[in-house]
């Protein structure tokens, strides 16, 4: 899954594709890297991110669908949104997927808007929103209470009719560093809820403080993490470097 952010503020790629000929060219490159879907997305959720309303969401992302489904007419693209009506305007204008930060924690219509639009849905661990969560790093056991959210939220996603649902830890939402860390070392774990597991290290703070560099310096840590999130499970990598997540990918599956 390649990251496309349409935001002025992301952490590492904020305000990076400013115009329609920047946004084709990076998707293009994305795609020719081996990306299998490309992941939209317009409100920044780092820690701290300011409030983007529901208009200027749409306003962001609604064009730039509709650039790309007429560019790469093949396109599978995920609208990364935590508001139901976003995600419901994004797939009726042809996005493939939902990818929900909260799982529907912060919108009550998600799930069942999704559930009615019968699309895969990626559910995210996290608690609060982009502004509180870093506050909200408290646990006695941070797989096993991630495990029980998981299951709750399956669960009330089941009762509504959706089918397809996608699992993703949230690295570096609502976790510490050594959060991240024990997350990733048990992540075989979370094979007990019996769906497919999304990864999402790409050059996040986990890397890059941990060595002491930057974002911009952190893809050789991010290709350690992507290698062994594959080893303990993930089936699908979000990621800036599409690139060398696929050389990761490739590489791993010659020793299947």
């Amino acid at each position: 899954m390649g990251i496309l952010n349409l935001t002025p503020n992301s952490f590492y790629d904020g305000g990076k594709y400013k115009d329609e000929l920047q946004i084709v060219n990076q998707v293009e490159k994305m795609l020719h890297d081996g990306a299998a879907f490309i992941d939209v997305g317009a409100y920044s959720s780092k820690p701290n991110a300011e409030f983007v309303s529901e208009e200027e969401e749409l306003n962001r992302l609604l064009p730039i669908i509709d650039l790309l489904l007429m560019k790469f007419p093949s396109i599978l693209l995920s609208v990364d949104t935590f508001r139901s009506q976003v995600a419901k305007k994004a797939v009726e204008n042809g996005v493939a997927i939902v990818n929900d930060i909260s799982a529907g924690m912060l919108d009550e219509k998600m799930i069942e808007m999704v559930a009615k639009l019968q699309v895969p849905y990626i559910m995210m661990h996290m608690k609060g929103n982009p502004q509180t969560m870093q506050s909200l790093a408290n646990y006695e056991d941070v797989v096993k209470e991630m495990i029980f959210y998981f299951s709750e939220r399956i669960q009330v996603a089941r009762s509504f009719g959706m089918n397809d649902i996608i699992i993703d830890p949230g690295f570096g939402f609502a976790k510490t560093l050594e959060q991240n860390y024990e997350v990733l070392q048990k992540l075989e774990l979370f094979s007990m809820l019996e769906l497919p597991l999304l990864a999402g290290v790409s050059r996040k703070s986990m890397i890059y403080k941990t060595l002491e560099n930057s974002p911009e310096e952190a893809l050789n840590g991010t290709t350690v993490l992507n290698t062994i999130a594959l080893q303990k499970g993930a089936k699908i990598l979000r990621v800036h470097d599409v690139k060398e997540a696929v050389e990761c990918v490739t590489l791993l599956n010659k020793l299947i």
